[in-house]
């Protein structure tokens, strides 16, 4: 497919392309040619070579919630290739590589510069479905507006990101395997080292066994968990958690007892770190059951479904017990994510057994339901290929 065949201009700037956009909470995807504007002051136009469906995309679209903010373009865990920049943008040129990042990193805000915090205060999680600068969207159909995800929406073939929700990542890096560290598994590899700091020889319990809980298992393994024990109701899970890092397997399913009773006696009193990587917040209070007295920590890191309220007893932080949340693993993304990059490049770091299905992206549809039914942990959906852009791995 040429260049021409696949984008047509319309005026100086402005660009058609396809998008898959939902029209509905819950409705399929429909791909849809859709205007996209030119990169407006330091913002990058990006042609997205692939995307992988996270699990927040589809909570994000089942829901209710935001029954207000369609059409809506989703997606945000992305790879993909400059194709222009806006005004005063000096760190990117057409033709770099780059990672779309749902979070943004200022470099000035008082959270970006604390040392403390990934939150950043200018740029932080769009909810909105509009860009961060003039809070307007750049796609439009026929003149309406198409609303964004996360301000990067990124089931387009093109989108278009401010300069601080995109990294600049090795051109040696395979785009199909490192779109993962766009969320997922960077999500579950910080929440274990930057967020929990887990300790050499520390019991761990990850409640959910997707692409964050696994990524969870592979960071505590290399921290030198003692004791890493995945609890997920699909026995299927099993063996690839365990290549993971996970020393025991527990399906709720398989007993009658208490979970956090089943964890205090494999453990010998509680685990030091629990991760709720399901987007429950029952479960939140499950974990922190779960952890020991003194010192145990519960990070949370999914997306809740509904009832966002989380309750427990006072007792349990009375005796030491801390419940911390976790956005993005803690990572500065624009600091940090390239030095993940790397050590995948290094073989460190373990991406491409997260991925179970690779797909065409005509058939978003499809992931979608894969991911709505359990059955895959990443797809990875593959953007046509376009002259004069490599695609994935290239």
């Amino acid at each position: 497919m040429s260049l021409t065949d696949s984008v047509q201009n319309k005026q100086p700037g402005v660009i058609t392309c396809k998008a898959a956009v939902a029209w509905g909470p819950g409705k399929p995807m429909v791909i849809e040619e859709v205007e996209l504007s030119t990169p407006q002051s330091m913002e990058i136009r990006v042609k997205v070579v692939c995307t992988s469906l996270c699990r927040s995309d589809v909570t994000a679209w089942l829901s209710q919630a935001q029954a207000s903010i369609y059409p809506r373009i989703f997606g945000h865990e992305a790879s993909g290739i400059v194709e222009s920049v806006g005004e005063g943008v000096t760190e990117f040129v057409e033709g770099d590589h780059v990672l779309t990042l749902f979070t943004g990193e200022c470099m000035s805000c008082r959270h970006c510069t604390s040392g403390k915090s990934n939150i950043c205060q200018v740029l932080g999680l769009k909810r909105d479905g509009v860009m961060h600068g003039d809070q307007k969207t750049r796609f439009c159909i026929k003149g309406k507006p198409v609303y964004h995800y996360c301000a990067v929406s990124s089931f387009s073939e093109y989108t278009v990101v401010h300069s601080g929700c995109a990294v600049k990542v090795s051109p040696i890096a395979p785009l199909d395997k490192i779109c993962l560290l766009s969320c997922g598994a960077a999500a579950g590899l910080g929440a274990a080292w930057k967020v929990a700091n887990i300790s050499e020889g520390s019991k761990v319990v990850i409640f959910g066994l997707g692409t964050v809980g696994l990524s969870v298992a592979q960071g505590a393994k290399m921290r030198g968990a003692s004791q890493i024990i995945g609890v997920d109701m699909m026995q299927e899970k099993c063996e690839k958690a365990k290549a993971f890092g996970v020393t025991d397997f527990l399906n709720p399913n398989d007993t009658d007892e208490p979970i956090p009773q089943v964890i205090n006696r494999l453990t010998g009193g509680g685990a030091d770190y629990a991760f709720e990587c399901i987007g429950d917040t029952g479960m939140v209070t499950t974990a922190l059951q779960s952890c020991c007295d003194g010192w145990g920590l519960t990070v949370t890191l999914g997306v809740p479904k509904q009832k966002p309220e989380v309750t427990a007893h006072f007792g349990l932080l009375l005796n030491g017990r801390t419940l911390t949340g976790s956005l993005f693993g803690g990572w500065k993304p624009k600091s940090e994510i390239p030095s993940l990059v790397e050590m995948y490049l290094k073989k460190e770091i373990e991406l491409d057994d997260l991925i179970t299905h690779n797909l065409p992206f005509e058939d978003i549809n499809t992931a979608f339901d894969l991911m709505k039914n359990g059955t895959c942990l990443r797809c990875v959906i593959h953007m046509p290929e376009i002259e004069g852009f490599p695609m994935a791995g290239n």
